[in-house]
């Protein structure tokens, strides 16, 4: 949980969070994961994880839950669309890089 909160920090924390609307986090080992709301980039998720060489990947990736047809009632799987990947990000990065890539600022 340290980890995740340390990573939120960074972006911004609750400045990050009332900026971009971002939501859902989830502290998961290493990793910070969000929804994302519209932006440029189509990405609605986001993926930061803290590297061994403390350094931080950053996985920006459009996904869609699996569904039912409604007509055929076949079941439609997940998809993922990989948007961007980012390996060997600082921490003073990690703003300037989701704003390249989101289009959305992450304070004033």
């Amino acid at each position: 949980m340290k980890v995740a909160e340390k990573i939120l920090e960074q972006l911004g924390g609750q400045k990050f969070i009332a900026m971009t609307g971002a939501n859902h986090f989830v502290a998961d080992g290493n990793t910070l994961r969000m929804a994302l709301p519209k932006n440029a980039s189509k990405a609605n998720r986001l993926y930061i994880t803290l590297d061994a060489t403390d350094t931080y990947t950053m996985h920006f990736f459009k996904y869609t839950a699996g569904h039912l047809n409604k007509k055929t009632f076949a079941w439609i799987e997940d998809k993922t669309v990989e948007v961007r990947t980012d390996s060997g990000v600082f921490c003073d990065s990690l703003q300037a890089i989701f704003t390249e890539v989101t289009g959305m600022y992450t304070h004033l």
